[in-house]
């Protein structure tokens, strides 16, 4: 908090991106967060370019074939959105554009730079699974500013400070369980109560210092805030709001649907994501079908 009380990584212009890279190097010296990857610093510099050059991105997600094959498969999956079928690095990049397809590069780096076997393997499968309903719920239910690929990205992101913790903090694991069951407090203030930070925090400093949009960042850094979700008390924008609702609703319909990724958040979110949505519980239902076949699809 700052000396009005107020909390700096609130904020979404400069002062906020200033005070998020304070908190960054602060937090650098104790938590691993893992570096951001070339190749995004690499499209960054070519979208900064007065006249961007898409063939010369191309060439450099190109040269990784196993990005560029999972960026062709991202493209084409219904929760990025796109009517027509992606066939090549080239056919992405003319329909999702620099600045989407950076957040793609950015989303499929994201597992690549954490450990993927055991519990952190069932942790990304249900991280992919949300993703992918929150892409599809964001184009199902067409609310103003709510963007698929956005959603899709802040499905993947918005919990990977839980991974980096696990990694980091001796007993997190522990704190975990527990913050997953505590239906009353807020999950950030159980981690809390036992370590001097919690995974929203060290999500958004990732989220920023991986150049994701500010929406984004704040949306992760703000998604088990229940006041955060409210129109009259929230300074969050109503995009980073629905960002939250469409990802806790899919996670929501991935907990009724398959049994998964089982957490108290709904009883305490719920009753607030919907009308974000413009949608209630009937409407969910009648979703069903379709979702199922979303988790289905996930490999």
């Amino acid at each position: 908090m700052d000396e009005n009380g107020r909390d700096p990584l609130m904020n979404t212009g400069s002062a906020g991106r200033a005070a998020l890279a304070t908190a960054l190097e602060d937090n650098l010296r104790v938590i691993d967060i893992p570096p951001r990857p070339l190749i995004i610093d690499r499209i960054r510099g070519e979208m900064l370019q007065e006249n961007p050059c898409l063939r010369r991105v191309g060439q450099l997600i190109n040269a990784d074939v196993g990005l560029a094959a999972a960026l062709i498969k991202t493209a084409s999956s219904s929760s990025f959105g796109l009517r027509a079928r992606v066939r090549s690095v080239a056919d992405a990049l003319m329909l999702l554009g620099l600045d989407v397809t950076s957040r793609a590069v950015a989303a499929i780096s994201l597992r690549r730079a954490f450990p993927n076997s055991g519990h952190y393997l069932r942790f990304w499968d249900a991280s992919a699974r949300v993703a992918a309903l929150s892409g599809w719920l964001a184009q199902e239910v067409k609310r103003p500013g709510l963007d698929a690929a956005d959603a899709y990205t802040f499905g993947l992101f918005r919990d990977c400070g839980i991974v980096i913790l696990l990694r980091r903090l001796p007993g997190y694991m522990q704190t975990l369980a527990r913050a997953n069951g505590d239906g009353d407090r807020p999950f950030t203030a159980v981690e809390r109560t036992e370590h001097p930070t919690d995974h929203a925090v060290i999500g958004a400093l990732m989220a920023v210092d991986w150049w994701l949009p500010d929406d984004i960042c704040q949306a992760i850094r703000h998604h088990h805030d229940r006041a955060a979700l409210a129109p009259v008390e929230s300074e969050l924008s109503p995009v980073c709001r629905r960002l939250i609702a469409v990802s806790q609703t899919a996670e929501h319909l991935l907990q009724e649907l398959r049994g998964a990724s089982h957490t108290q958040e709904w009883a305490k979110l719920g009753e607030a994501c919907l009308p974000l949505l413009g949608i209630n519980e009937e409407d969910l239902r009648q979703m069903h079908a379709g979702a199922t076949a979303i988790i289905d699809a996930v490999e």
